[in-house]
């Protein structure tokens, strides 16, 4: 996806989003959103991926700042928040006894549910404490984009790209029930804390590796996928894989400047930019294959 002229203002937000959670200190502040308007000027430009963009801005806030994870606080948050309505989550996608493509229709729109938890993003907020009822709403109604019943029949040796924090949780269920169908999942987190992405962190944490068959970073801590810095594994399990799953806005923007394929893009479309590239509108749960 390329840069829209929407973009700026939104990454401007969330680098100063970034620095308040980071520091009550408001010169070192203003001087974050200086340093990183500075980058945004020599990087934007009509036609530039989206990716590259923020990944440089983002990078000089932190370096500015001399925090390596300004977001550690609300990972924790959203990883809380998902525990809580886990037993709800459960009671939807298991009831009935669905069978193995309603089990899996089900679990993906859990995850792009979870996809909700992405603090700071300018127009979009989390009520954490009325979560539970939120996804009650969302799973009743379904995905509004729904290629499931595809994607399920390509599940053999999947790449599955993580995103946020909190939505991990959903994502594990994804994990059980492609391995109940009898597919192999190599799990891609970041190299390192980009925003509220999961990391290696995270993974020790929830005890992931149990769930999947291998596990690889980015490489680094760019915003999605940034394939000059993916490692050589990484990009031979793409080519490999028969097929990628490729969680929210951050992976869909880098992954689609690629040729990987075939892709399933799970997210909920919280930006019009990315809306728009996706042709779909706002505020939709999207399961989306692209062969």
């Amino acid at each position: 996806m390329k840069i829209d002229s929407r973009c700026p203002a939104c990454l401007l937000s969330r680098v100063q989003y970034e620095a308040e959670l980071s520091t009550d200190d408001k010169e070192l502040i203003h001087r974050t959103v200086k340093e990183s308007l500075k980058v945004l000027n020599s990087t934007y430009a009509p036609g530039v991926p989206a990716g590259y963009v923020s990944t440089a801005v983002h990078r000089k806030a932190y370096e500015v700042l001399e925090d390596t994870d300004p977001y550690r606080k609300l990972k924790e948050l959203s990883n809380r928040t998902a525990m809580s309505v886990m037993e709800i989550a459960n009671s939807y996608i298991y009831r009935g006894n669905p069978d193995n493509e309603e089990l899996f229709r089900r679990a993906v729109l859990s995850s792009v549910i979870g996809n909700t938890f992405d603090f700071g993003v300018m127009g979009f907020d989390v009520a954490a404490d009325t979560f539970d009822s939120t996804f009650s709403q969302l799973f009743e109604k379904g995905l509004d984009i729904d290629d499931t019943s595809h994607m399920i029949e390509m599940l053999d040796d999947v790449v599955y790209v993580v995103d946020n924090c909190g939505e991990i949780l959903f994502d594990m269920i994804v994990f059980d029930t492609i391995k109940k169908i009898g597919g192999n999942i190599t799990l891609v987190v970041r190299g390192g804390p980009m925003l509220t992405d999961v990391t290696m962190t995270d993974v020790n944490e929830f005890k992931i590796d149990k769930k999947v068959d291998k596990i690889l970073t980015t490489g680094s801590n760019a915003v999605g996928v940034c394939f000059d810095e993916a490692p050589p594994e990484l990009l031979r399990s793409f080519d490999r894989a028969s097929l990628v799953i490729s969680k929210g806005m951050a992976n869909y923007e880098t992954i689609s400047e690629s040729d990987v394929k075939p892709v399933a893009y799970l997210l909920r479309t919280k930006c019009k930019s990315v809306a728009e590239d996706l042709n779909v509108d706002t505020d939709l749960s999207i399961a989306k294959l692209i062969k």
